[in-house]
């Protein structure tokens, strides 16, 4: 006799997913079925946090730190009990989700006339220029932020790479005494460069963010160009010893599989879930590496670069940082541009060169391969219930 259905261990190997920030690889994901009930705290929350915040906080007086401790215990309060309800009720029927997503539509219109009728007076959220269609463009966008990435597991994945990126600093001495010295290698020379201490002076803070943020895109891209090989290297060896092996510790521990699996080819969503996995381990880890190289480049700038040198270079007296007294702006903002650099190299180059693949690309790979053959013998058992299993 099998220690539990195949239902059952299907149902198990969903959570399994779910765990590990893989949502879409459930068969049949949908948004009423799988996507709602998960988004329903988060919801939740900003709504009671809305009416409670919104509404009596202006009328208070004296007493707005009290009630604003009341709030906060209330919607956190809410938000752990609905997580836990959702828990026991996977799925919600069509009329539920008809209610839920009204009660949510209805918000950005109760509130404003809930805050007038109170306060006499609407306080808007953010966007004074939009008025009160402020209150719908921020209810929408969050809507909009929750669904994708419940979608995507995006909370589940941001935790799994900062608990690697943990890991790696607990083994810091070995991780950056490999990545540190070749990317000093190719950056050390740029920071003595007297036309880039000028830009730096020049350039605003947010438009050094936006570069940043391209050097960000083009680690996603890279990113997705070397995901596309993986999946079609791994989809052909979905051997027996190979789908076994990856499904030891889950539930389809137990199912034996006797044949080669037959690979499903995964829709867009799926594939988008596999490259926000590997982008959000790769981005992390390269922010981590970022850190140690602006450590670097600000303490090397504060023993080497005078202020005599930075004034040369800048051709005028340089701004000096109001948080950080004596030192530049142009350092910071030199040490954060080469810090972005270094880190989209380093991810970049981890992907494709065999030592560095090795150290710290190959575990990320391992995790994506190890969830395309548990996909494989689930699917094949939610196929067919009645796949044979080992004996307990």
């Amino acid at each position: 006799m099998p220690t539990s259905s195949p239902r059952a261990r299907v149902q198990r190997t969903e959570r399994w997913f779910l765990r590990r920030g893989t949502p879409t690889m459930i068969a049949g994901y949908g948004f009423a079925e799988h996507v709602l009930p998960r988004m329903l705290p988060a919801l939740a929350f900003v709504m009671l946090a809305s009416l409670a915040w919104l509404v009596p906080l202006k009328t208070a007086g004296s007493g707005r730190w009290v009630l604003l401790g009341v709030v906060v215990a209330v919607t956190i309060a809410a938000w752990v009990t609905i997580s836990l309800f959702v828990r026991r009720l996977p799925r919600f029927s069509r009329p539920a989700t008809i209610a839920i997503l009204a009660a949510y539509a209805v918000m950005p219109i109760a509130v404003p006339l809930l805050q007038l009728a109170v306060d006499g007076d609407i306080t808007l959220p953010g966007a004074r220029a939009l008025g009160v269609l402020a209150f719908l463009v921020f209810f929408a966008a969050v809507f909009a932020a929750t669904y994708l990435a419940t979608t995507y597991g995006f909370g589940t994945l941001l935790r799994q790479a900062i608990r690697q990126a943990i890991t790696d600093l607990r083994n810091s001495v070995q991780v950056l005494g490999r990545a540190l010295p070749v990317l000093l290698f190719v950056t050390l020379f740029l920071f003595f460069t007297g036309e880039l201490w000028q830009l730096m002076n020049q350039l605003a803070w947010w438009r050094l963010a936006l570069v940043v943020a391209l050097f960000g895109a083009v680690t996603v891209l890279a990113a997705a160009a070397r995901l596309r090989e993986e999946i079609g290297r791994v989809e052909q060896d979905f051997s027996p010893p190979m789908l076994t092996a990856a499904c030891a510790g889950t539930p389809l521990a137990a199912v034996t599989i006797d044949a080669p699996v037959r690979a499903v080819s995964l829709n867009g969503r799926q594939k988008r879930n596999l490259l926000l996995m590997l982008a959000t381990r790769q981005l992390v880890q390269a922010a981590v590496i970022g850190l140690a190289l602006f450590a670097f480049f600000v303490l090397l700038g504060v023993i080497i670069v005078t202020p005599a040198a930075a004034e040369q270079w800048i051709g005028a007296k340089p701004a000096i940082s109001p948080l950080l007294p004596g030192v530049p702006v142009a350092l910071l903002r030199n040490a954060t541009l080469l810090a972005g650099f270094g880190s989209m190299y380093f991810a970049v180059t981890s992907m494709s060169d065999t030592e560095h693949r090795k150290q710290f690309f190959a575990p990320i790979i391992d995790e994506i391969e190890r969830t395309l053959a548990v996909r494989a013998v689930y699917l094949s058992l939610h196929e067919d219930p009645g796949a044979r299993l080992k004996s307990p």
